[in-house]
């Protein structure tokens, strides 16, 4: 990002390039699975988060990067697990 005094951000052009790239899908996707879980899970805390979800991440089964979906499955692990692995596979 510029670090000139009066730079602005041009919020949609970078919506519109996203789109362009095909992200919004993606971030569809993960947004579905991610109001799922908080629909089916308990809050305590009334912060609009179910509790198992807190401080976790929802890590789809197959990648969507990699052509997956919510159909495939998804699970809830903690970021440094899911935002670790960038598409390799869990060594044996």
């Amino acid at each position: 990002m510029p670090s000139s005094p009066g730079y602005k951000r041009d919020y949609k052009q970078e919506a519109k390039t996203a789109k362009a790239r095909g992200e919004h899908g993606d971030r569809m996707e993960r947004q579905r699975a991610r109001r799922e879980v908080d629909k089916t899970g308990a809050d305590k805390n009334n912060n609009g988060k179910a509790d198992r979800r807190e401080g976790k991440d929802v890590s789809h089964n197959k990648l969507l990067k990699n052509g997956g979906s919510n159909a495939d499955g998804y699970k809830i692990e903690s970021v440094s697990t899911n935002r670790s692995r960038n598409g390799h596979k869990p060594k044996k």
